[in-house]
């Protein structure tokens, strides 16, 4: 006989309540219709003027009278069969008018929960929340939601992929941040005149107008040329200015946090133990003033830039709080390939280098912007040498250090022997490594 309010000894665990989005996201998908409408007129200009020029004032007062109500109605109805709910091992989305997807996301896949605020959600109070999963090549989202809702959710998230229990990890709450660095307006936007990108992108600009007209003599054809060359170099910088806008890196137990934009507000949570690669890049401009930018390789993830811009010593305290224990190798400290590697590659031979330590694969590469790659010991998936004809003519190989994030860092032309040395090294390191590596969770 079962007592009452039992079965057979098993506790019965309540069934997750499914929620919607927020009431404002009708009106965000109701754009849908009238984006369809004009991707077809984008597409065949011409016969979408000629249809055009066929109406009479009444067929597009019909028209309106009919679009609008079926975007409202078609905004309202997608909203309304979009649910989520998070049970004890997953997050649940259902979506679909006519055809329904039900995604399923593990809490343990779970590798960064981001929240963003694109310029009209700020005003309505609202934000997006993008997870990333392992093994995902597209973020799931939740848009949009409240403010304080998607933070909240963004919380139990990480703290059920924690290993939290169900009934505890909605008072876990936020953690709370330890600023790291702040990146200010003035030195980015300096930067980014000191980008030989944005000059080249400037100088091809000024240079094809002029060339243009000596071959054409054709306004159309400069304005039709200029015109777009300008406003590329252009939006380039000032796309970078608007997104990378009061960067700033903030340290939490679960993970290091990255919020920015001027426009578009971002909130992004490195992984923590998920940091494949880190790369140290130095432009040629930006050497007088001893300024590096810190990019990123997280497998699963597409968290690229870890700092736009920063003096190289605050640069390097960053990256040792994203690898914890690995010490950047000094400027100076990469050896250069022998000598004959110039017969390979002239010139530039000079730029590539490698250093090896306890911790850490790194490997240089670049004269004009160098570009130094660490890959700690644990994160090497394998190791592979390789070697073209005419550098073993010249005793030289390439060894290639291959990530979790499917990406290679190579040490080139290398003296052939000390490649073969470097490969067997590294294997072992890699190994060792991975067997005295911590065990990669949130909130560790």
């Amino acid at each position: 006989m079962t007592a009452p309010g039992l079965d057979d000894g098993v506790r019965r665990v309540p069934a997750a309540t499914e929620r919607r989005l927020h009431p404002v996201t009708p009106f965000r998908r109701a754009w849908a219709p009238v984006a369809l409408i004009a991707g077809w007129a984008a597409h065949d200009p011409n016969q979408a003027q000629a249809q055009l020029t066929r109406l009479t004032t009444t067929m597009l007062l019909a028209g309106l009278a009919v679009l609008v109500p079926a975007a409202s109605l078609y905004g309202f109805l997608s909203w309304w069969f979009t649910y989520f709910a998070v049970t004890d091992s997953e997050l649940r989305i259902r979506t679909g008018l006519l055809f329904r997807r039900t995604a399923h996301i593990r809490l343990e896949r779970i590798q960064a929960v981001d929240v963003t605020r694109p310029l009209l959600a700020r005003v309505a109070g609202v934000a997006k929340l993008r997870i990333d999963v392992v093994g995902a090549d597209k973020k799931d989202e939740l848009a949009f939601l409240g403010e304080d809702e998607a933070r909240t959710l963004r919380a139990e998230l990480l703290a059920r992929a924690a290993g939290f229990a169900p009934e505890t990890a909605h008072e876990v709450g936020e953690a709370p941040a330890r600023e790291l660095m702040r990146l200010p307006a003035r030195d980015l936007a300096i930067s980014l005149v000191l980008t030989g990108a944005a000059w080249g992108s400037l100088i091809t600009a000024l240079v094809v107008p002029p060339v243009l007209w000596l071959a054409t003599h054709s306004v159309v054809t400069v304005l039709a040329t200029g015109l777009p060359l300008l406003g590329a170099a252009v939006a380039r910088s000032a796309g970078r200015f608007v997104a990378e806008y009061d960067w700033t890196v903030g340290e939490s137990p679960d993970g290091l946090r990255i919020d920015h934009g001027l426009l578009d507000r971002t909130h992004e949570t490195v992984p923590p133990g998920r940091v494949q690669t880190v790369r140290i890049v130095e432009p040629l401009l930006w050497r007088r003033r001893g300024w590096v930018r810190v990019e990123l390789d997280v497998a699963g993830s597409s968290n690229s830039v870890l700092v736009p811009v920063a003096p190289r010593a605050v640069a390097e305290s960053v990256v040792a709080r994203v690898l914890p224990g690995v010490t950047v190798p000094p400027l100076g400290s990469p050896a250069r390939p022998p000598r004959r590697a110039g017969r390979c590659l002239p010139l530039w031979w000079r730029g590539h280098g490698i250093a090896v330590t306890d911790t850490v694969f790194a490997a240089r590469h670049g004269l004009l912007r160098r570009n130094l790659a660490l890959v700690p010991h644990a994160k090497v998936q394998s190791v592979r040498l390789t070697q073209g004809p005419w550098e073993r003519l010249w005793r030289l190989a390439d060894v290639h250090v291959d990530t979790g994030a499917d990406k290679t860092v190579t040490a080139r032309l290398r003296d052939a022997q000390e490649a073969a040395e470097l490969l067997r090294g590294q294997a072992e390191r890699s190994r060792t490594g991975r067997r005295n590596a911590q065990p990669d969770r949130w909130m560790a």
